[in-house]
């Protein structure tokens, strides 16, 4: 009987002692969360500009790590919700890319493109519409967004072309592309050419004389074509953004890193099935049920359709026609 008493005993303080344990991870889980300030989280929402909990306190908590490593000093750091609409109709695009500079209490909310996908026709399709994402993934040549923790790295700029801009008068396209470098599920940030540039391309490209460009070819041509804005529209996988944001996103990281977060990662697309993670209400009914692909299993499988449909030979840039 006393060995019994003892054994209890031991039972209940050992019961004690998980409950003290639980009900401090839960003191402090509610601490992490009401750290955030109060003028910040005046900013969370569900509304359009307005930040999820959720991603807020995942993209707080990487910047507020990375710079506690010593990884980053800049005084902003920036997170995006690919839940959200990116197109809301009528020319009017979601903001859903944030940017947070706590130091001066300056909260901003942008629009931004998510990964357009690919049809794989006959053998896999995983592309997305305009507004709303429904597939995500890390495959190489799958132009998904792949949601987690990641840095912004160096800048490049590259020469695009000319375009007209008015009666006999032409503008240069100078394009300038942020590297990304990813951790986890987006560690082949780099490797899948992921960052952040202006949604802006050249079509239609011809090559016109210029001899005294400074980027004509040896020929003394120079590429030119029509521009275009898709803002309101998908990128490869990367963060795109209009062409007056991104001048400010890249002089506010050009040669000082920061961290971004974009959510939804695989963990948060599994937990949807179950009610259990959140998701964007009205792109959650439009869509379904959203999926990750990993790229364990896509990358095969786009590998084998290139084998099977080889592109065709490069043609060579026409001359332009006309002045």
């Amino acid at each position: 009987m006393r060995l019994r008493s003892v054994s209890l005993g031991i039972v209940g303080i050992l019961g004690l002692l998980i409950t003290v344990i639980a009900l401090t991870a839960s003191a402090r889980s509610f601490a992490a969360r009401s750290d955030v300030p109060a003028w910040l989280q005046a900013h969370v929402g569900a509304g359009d500009g307005q930040i999820a909990q959720v991603v807020l306190e995942r993209a707080r908590a990487l910047y507020l790590k990375k710079v506690g490593q010593g990884a980053v000093k800049n005084p902003c750091y920036f997170a995006m919700d690919a839940t959200r609409p990116g197109d809301m109709g009528n020319g009017v695009l979601g903001r859903r890319y944030y940017v947070i500079c706590e130091a001066e209490q300056s909260f901003r909310a942008i629009s931004s493109g998510h990964g357009s996908g690919r049809n794989l026709k006959g053998v896999v399709n995983f592309a997305n519409g305009r507004r709303c994402a429904k597939n995500f993934g890390n495959a190489l040549d799958s132009s998904l967004t792949a949601g987690g923790a990641y840095m912004t790295g160096e800048a490049k700029t590259s020469f695009k072309g000319y375009y007209r801009v008015g009666a006999k008068q032409d503008a240069v396209l100078l394009r300038t592309f942020i590297q990304f470098d990813g951790e986890g599920e987006a560690a082949n940030a780099r490797q899948r050419v992921i960052g952040g540039h202006a949604a802006q391309v050249l079509r239609g490209m011809c090559l016109r004389k210029s001899p005294k460009s400074s980027y004509a070819d040896h020929d003394g041509y120079v590429p030119f074509g029509k521009l275009v804005d898709y803002a309101g529209g998908r990128s490869n996988g990367c963060t795109s953004w209009s062409s007056a944001d991104a001048r400010q996103m890249i002089a506010m990281v050009k040669n000082n890193p920061t961290t971004l977060y974009i959510y939804p990662e695989s963990r948060d697309i599994a937990a949807v099935a179950k009610a259990g993670a959140y998701w964007n209400a009205s792109c959650l009914k439009e869509i379904g049920t959203p999926k990750f692909w990993p790229r364990k299993t896509l990358e095969p499988m786009i590998a084998q359709y290139k084998k099977d449909h080889p592109a065709p030979p490069p043609q060579p840039v026409p001359i332009c026609k006309g002045p």
